[in-house]
């Protein structure tokens, strides 16, 4: 079938997952909802953020998208059940990979990076509770770092000093493994590596994403069956400079077109 995928996200972090979805699924057309204007969406009420979910989704089902992943961990862990009730189209969530570190650590301790909306869900509490009985969870809030992201600033001295702040106490605290919790994050991982060493395991959420969108396509014959060189649009509703630079290269220029519009 050869209707697109569609992606939305607060913002151009969740290119980091579209990125892991055509790597394993190259012959699919996409169209990617970027809400930057109203980024970061971690600092919003649950009642705003199902209200922007609702928009976004309306926006890409117009575009006759065949399946939704929403490329946002804190719009999937307030909104995702309510869309899901709501509309007759498959939806992927992303959540904080709390269960690859619970498996991987050796310290029984592991940290999470990730936005207030994120870590003050009940979803997120669910999910974490499960593990909390046999190891410790040390959350932080990456409070100004999608701010900085959507901006471009990935090495920045702003970046730098905040990630140091947040990073260095879970650091002390023995994590062996770090997880991102914002789809942003995966964009800084160059300079956590820096700040946390090569001993402690940095796990985002993009590959498995990737492999349950292949794995719901097929579920429901929504699978691009054609191997046609696809088409890739991106829509922003502010400046689109940052966004060009994450989704365009050399090779795909002819694929992807990247629009400023309002929505």
């Amino acid at each position: 079938m050869s209707n697109p995928i569609g992606f939305f996200d607060s913002g151009v972090g969740g290119t980091s997952i579209w990125k892991e979805v055509i790597a394993l699924l190259p012959h699919e057309n996409t169209i990617y909802l970027s809400d930057s204007k109203n980024a970061p969406y971690g600092e919003k009420s649950k009642e705003d953020i199902i209200a922007l979910c609702i928009k976004n989704t309306e926006f890409l089902l117009k575009q006759n998208c065949k399946l939704i992943v929403v490329a946002c961990n804190t719009a999937t862990t307030n909104a995702i059940e309510y869309l899901r009730n709501t509309y007759n189209v498959p939806f992927i969530g992303i959540e904080p990979a709390i269960k690859p570190a619970a498996l991987k650590t050796k310290t029984n301790t592991i940290g999470i990076l990730a936005t207030k909306g994120t870590l003050n869900s009940t979803l997120f509490e669910k999910t974490s509770s499960t593990f909390r009985t046999h190891i410790k969870i040390k959350e932080t809030i990456g409070k100004g770092l999608v701010e900085l992201i959507e901006k471009g600033e990935f090495n920045s001295k702003e970046t730098t000093a905040l990630l140091q702040y947040y990073l260095q106490p879970m650091i002390e605290e023995n994590i062996d493994a770090l997880v991102l919790g914002c789809t942003h994050y995966p964009y800084l991982i160059p300079q956590i590596r820096k700040i946390v060493g090569n001993t402690i395991k940095i796990i985002d959420s993009g590959e498995a994403v990737a492999k349950q969108t292949k794995a719901i396509l097929k579920k429901n014959d929504l699978l691009q069956l054609r191997k046609e060189t696809p088409k890739h649009v991106f829509y922003i509703n502010i400046d689109k400079n940052t966004l060009k630079k994450l989704v365009l290269n050399a090779n795909n220029k002819k694929q992807v077109k990247v629009i400023e519009t309002t929505f």
